[in-house]
């Protein structure tokens, strides 16, 4: 093996890339975005009727009981 040519190519250090570049950065989106977690509400848009949020369920897949909309995060 030639170490010369390692060493021309950046001696495996990633070509000056920055350190860390293409590391992970922890969970998409950084969860801390309003209504992350496990609390919360699940509110209606148009008429304004709150639930309490399931965890595990999104509360777009969830209708207003009392006019049949899509319920949005808060």
């Amino acid at each position: 093996m030639n170490n010369k040519f390692f060493r021309c190519r950046g001696g495996g250090r990633g070509l000056g890339r920055g350190q860390g570049a293409g590391q992970g950065r922890g969970r998409r989106g950084g969860g801390d975005k309003p209504g992350s977690g496990p609390g919360g509400h699940c509110v209606c848009p148009k008429c304004g009727h709150q639930e309490p949020h399931i965890a595990g369920q999104r509360c777009l897949d969830r209708i207003c009981p009392k006019c049949g909309t899509k319920m949005t995060r808060s």
